[in-house]
């Protein structure tokens, strides 16, 4: 195991699950509330939780949904606030951490949850009052559990972030023993996400050249490990490089995203039984090809340091590969895959204008490239 202390702590290797305790006394949790879902329990992890913590654990949230919801927040917050907890325990994907960081910060503050989305300028009003929180990734993607955001679907049915420092969770515990039972969908799916982390930060204009370089590390272990990790689901190897490339992703987009994320959280708001990663995984091509001519890419020979990461010869591979990992893995290619209507389009071109990570792409997208982007993916 190592100890790892960059954004925040991260406790990491196989059997790291047992510094849950440690961690807890370090971030002052007495009395930890858990937010998980109901998959996550059935596997036994919560079980492992509490023959750890023991009697401490004040009560357990399972019902968290496949994208977290406002409604979804109030209910843990009720509970949270009726057994007197004093801080969280979030194991599970990212829908489980990044609902646990919306308890954390509704049960310390009052007002709608809207009143603290980035877009409507809530960032200044999550203050240090927010509940601290360990967080145990059992997914390979997000990378939550090192994140400053999370991603919420409210009860307007808009998808947004929450973002604060104080929203990152005191330690991180990524145990890759978690994810061996992962289905194989679902580990390409987080596998597509973490990947897309790792390309859409690098990408991003600002200046953050130790961002770059996590990300481009996490990008060649998730490239090289994500196939094996989905058609072996036992590779002990494979699996501890997923789980380190979701937490590098999320360690580097700190920097920012782009328009994979924005059209991604705009069409997963519309249709929330979407699944995040494979959103991404759809987009990912047509929006690498619109941000090929970007000045910094290009003044940056971003793209053949993308190449090199991917094990690729040349920059004119990369998004050919990315379309044959997408489908090699059992993935759908095509929003019409998925049920998604034309006649949606214009509400995912809005949301996606609106979207905090659309200001962070390296080329500023219109409503009509938008909108094109859309019919490439179709």
């Amino acid at each position: 195991m190592g100890l790892i202390n960059y954004v925040t702590r991260v406790q990491f290797g196989y059997g790291a699950l047992t510094e849950v305790t440690s961690e807890l006394a370090l971030a002052g949790i007495q009395r930890p509330f858990v937010v998980t879902d109901k998959g996550v329990r059935q596997l036994g992890f919560v079980e492992q939780l509490h023959r750890l913590v023991g009697e401490g654990l004040s009560g357990i949230y399972d019902e968290t949904p496949g994208n977290p919801t406002e409604a979804a927040v109030r209910a843990a917050v009720a509970q949270f606030t009726t057994n007197k907890s004093d801080g969280l325990i979030a194991i599970g994907g990212g829908s489980a951490i990044d609902l646990a960081k919306a308890v954390a910060v509704a049960a310390a503050h009052t007002g709608p949850l809207s009143t603290f989305a980035a877009i409507e300028g809530g960032i200044d009003k999550i203050t240090r009052a927010t509940f601290p929180m360990i967080a145990i990734p059992t997914t390979s993607g997000t990378g939550s559990e090192v994140g400053r955001g999370a991603i919420i679907i409210l009860d307007d049915g808009r998808k947004v972030a929450l973002l604060s420092p104080f929203l990152i969770p005191k330690a991180a515990i990524c145990d890759p023993e978690l994810s061996l039972s992962l289905p194989a969908k679902l580990t390409a799916a987080t596998g597509m996400d973490a990947i897309s982390h790792c390309i859409e930060t690098y990408l991003a204009p600002s200046f953050n050249p130790p961002a770059d370089g996590i990300a481009l590390e996490g990008l060649k272990r998730a490239w090289s490990n994500i196939a094996r990790a989905t058609l072996e689901p036992g590779n002990r190897a494979a699996r501890l490089n997923m789980s380190i490339a979701a937490t590098m992703g999320a360690m580097a987009f700190q920097k920012g995203l782009g328009c994979v994320h924005s059209l991604s959280h705009a069409l997963g708001g519309l249709n929330p039984r979407l699944h995040h990663g494979t959103l991404n995984a759809i987009f990912m091509p047509t929006v690498l090809r619109f941000n090929r001519t970007a000045e910094t890419a290009v003044a940056e020979g971003k793209y053949s340091r993308l190449a090199a990461a991917m094990g690729l010869s040349s920059e004119d591979e990369v998004v050919t590969a990315l379309e044959h990992l997408t489908t090699s893995i059992g993935l759908p290619s095509k929003l019409s895959e998925l049920g998604v209507e034309r006649s949606d389009f214009d509400y995912i071109v809005q949301g996606a204008l609106r979207d905090h990570s659309h200001k962070t792409n390296p080329r500023e997208a219109s409503a009509d490239q938008y909108r094109d982007m859309l019919e490439q993916s179709y």
